[in-house]
């Protein structure tokens, strides 16, 4: 019993953190494709940060079981680009870049509680202090994770995700659409992974995003003096 309602509870917090996160990641595609001169993405309603928008069911599912997860991707029309390489570029690495900033900006806004907690600006002095404080602090620590997690996936060179757009960058075209032909199982043998085994997957994800995670914490302990 107390299992389900610990799982139950987390769904509770991961909501909104992926109606944030997710929707902030594909508007990042979207914004700076339709800065780089293609209007598809605006055109098709996805320069917003409203979720229903970018959510895709599935992913978002897969997010709430498995830890990892997707949203739609944004439409790109790369032949508005002046520059098809380095608009590519940007695009892809927009993404995981607009997780990362939130992450840091979770932290930042935790560092700072922790910080007016600790010198009794904000007081503890009730029961529902401490219960109140203590969730907010689990609701920015697993925000911090979800965005550095979103991040690092992300940039798995896997179609369709965005390191697999930023590869057709650097690859010759020749090469990269012999790949594309491909593409579909691809994603169909990744996604079966992600389902059959998402712990190795997330084992992956944080061999790569604890020391993101824990150059964050550095960065906000000196800042503010923690």
């Amino acid at each position: 019993m107390n299992q389900v309602i610990d799982r139950l509870m987390d769904i509770i917090i991961m909501v909104p953190i992926l109606l944030i996160a997710l929707p902030f990641h594909e508007y990042a595609h979207a914004w700076v494709a339709y800065r780089l001169g293609d209007p598809t993405a605006k055109d098709a309603g996805r320069l917003t940060l409203n979720p229903l928008k970018h959510l895709d069911l599935f992913g978002t599912l897969m997010m709430l079981v498995a830890r990892v997860g997707w949203a739609k991707p944004v439409p790109v029309n790369s032949g508005y680009f002046r520059n098809r390489r380095k608009g590519i570029i940007l695009v892809s690495l927009a993404g995981p870049l607009s997780n990362l900033l939130l992450a840091f900006a979770f932290m930042l806004i935790w560092g700072i509680m922790t910080k007016l907690v600790v010198v009794g600006v904000i007081p503890v002095r009730s029961e529902t202090a401490v219960t109140v404080i203590g969730w907010l602090q689990v609701f920015f620590h697993v925000s911090v994770l979800v965005n550095i997690s979103l991040a690092v996936f992300n940039m798995i060179p896997v179609p369709p995700l965005d390191g697999s757009r930023l590869i057709s960058s650097f690859v010759p075209e020749e090469s990269y659409y012999r790949f594309a032909r491909y593409e579909q199982f691809i994603g169909i043998g990744f996604l079966a992974l992600v389902i059959l085994a998402p712990n190795a997957l997330s084992s992956v994800i944080r061999f790569v995003a604890d020391p993101i995670y824990n150059s964050m914490i550095t960065a906000i302990s000196f800042i503010l003096g923690l």
